[in-house]
């Protein structure tokens, strides 16, 4: 069984002293590729762009391949990190560094907008920003007992406020 929980979204991560605010998905699929290799050509410096990834056991990784990617690979030239939050440091540190990760991660990063669009709870609720996902829970039979209760939980509103506050989008409006 498929139980709903939460919505999650992508966030492209920029490093603050990047020029470059707004990206369409194909200028993503463009630099994440390597087919962009260079700042200039999205009318930003002369300066390398510096794709950050996740590694290839990441659902994340998988998930930007399969819907932002369109399936195709990723640019032999991307940084690998294991972890969103490494992912986040490297941006940081690197003023041409670009990555990607869940929204809910925060540092001295800038979100870019995606097709115009802000990473923000509300459109995401709303499906405008372009990169999200459900997350899910799954189960092999109809659960009951303490797994059952569980699920239930997380879909209340005490679930549904600890899902905000980890930096997911809600099921419910009440729960912005």
């Amino acid at each position: 069984m498929v139980y709903l929980i939460a919505k999650d979204a992508l966030s492209i991560y920029v490093n603050p002293k990047n020029p470059i605010k707004n990206l369409t998905v194909s200028q993503l699929k463009h630099i994440f590729t390597g087919k962009i290799s260079n700042w200039k050509n999205l009318g930003g410096k002369d300066t390398i762009a510096i794709p950050v990834i996740r590694n290839n056991s990441s659902g994340t990784y998988l998930y930007f391949k399969e819907h932002v990617l369109e399936g195709e690979d990723y640019s032999k030239n991307a940084i690998v990190k294991s972890t969103t939050k490494e992912i986040v440091k490297y941006v940081e540190a690197n003023e041409n560094a670009i990555g990607y990760g869940g929204m809910g991660y925060k540092g001295d990063i800038f979100d870019s907008m995606v097709n115009g669009v802000e990473p923000t709870g509300k459109n995401v609720r709303n499906d405008t920003y372009p990169i999200t996902r459900y997350l899910h829970f799954f189960t092999t039979k109809s659960p009951s007992g303490i797994s059952k209760k569980f699920i239930d939980w997380v879909l209340s509103p005490a679930g549904q406020t600890i899902v905000r506050k980890s930096g997911f989008i809600p099921l419910w409006e009440n729960n912005l």
